[in-house]
């Protein structure tokens, strides 16, 4: 039994991610984090598992891997879609995927690191871009308001703190998610969120929108 530790600051990922394991019979998510704290002590606590964690929590990640080193773990970076990552930091780590990791490529990199092998995807956003049709589509179908409300969903925001920072009403926001379901082909948040996640143009487009919607509320 493999036992993984997660951990991201983004909770829609961390969700998806937990479904798409949790059909794993060899797997067990034994400890999910939000933040450095929890991490820490699930490292302490857990001992010899595999630790994936992303590049977007405030945290070094050149210590990360030393700590799970120590512990007898091993670790998966998840890095942000297109990023580049230093040679000396991707020689240290056991796996690298990128956000939009299909959830099948991901189990064969858990299960590649645990049985002792490096597994590291490859990001070539120009390839991606050039096949990512659907991403294309549905973004070019969403207003901006529209697009605002997704890059809210992806960080896991519920509707009453999206209608505060969209100075509108809650039922607002809920009318604007049923367009948004309509034109995704998705039946709930947790679907959109994966669905942003996994199409490169739509999540650029989703992170552009959410920069400056907190550009104007800062």
């Amino acid at each position: 039994m493999k036992r993984l530790i997660l951990a991201d600051n983004q909770a829609i990922f961390r969700a998806g991610a937990a479904r798409v394991l949790a059909l794993e019979e060899d797997m067990r998510i034994v400890a999910q984090c939000e933040d450095l704290t929890r991490l820490s002590n699930a490292l302490d606590a857990w001992r010899g598992s595999i630790v994936l964690f992303s590049s977007t929590m405030q945290l070094d990640p050149k210590a990360i891997v030393a700590r799970a080193k120590a512990a007898g773990s091993r670790t998966i970076l998840i890095a942000e879609n297109g990023a580049e990552i230093a040679e000396d930091l991707a020689r240290s780590l056991d796996g690298v995927v990128f956000r939009n990791v299909p959830g099948p490529d991901l189990i064969e990199c858990i299960r590649r690191v645990g049985q002792g092998q490096r597994s590291v995807q490859h990001s070539n956003v120009t390839s991606i871009a050039a096949q990512d049709t659907v991403g294309a589509r549905v973004r070019d179908r969403l207003t901006p308001k529209e697009m605002q409300i997704v890059a809210l969903i992806v960080q896991g925001c519920k509707n009453k703190h999206i209608a505060t920072q969209l100075n509108t009403k809650e039922q607002v926001i809920k009318n604007y998610l049923r367009s948004i379901y309509d034109k995704t082909g998705v039946s709930d948040r947790l679907e959109l969120a994966l669905f942003t996640i996994h199409h490169h143009l739509l999540a650029e487009a989703a992170a552009r929108a959410g920069d400056l919607l907190h550009a104007k509320t800062a």
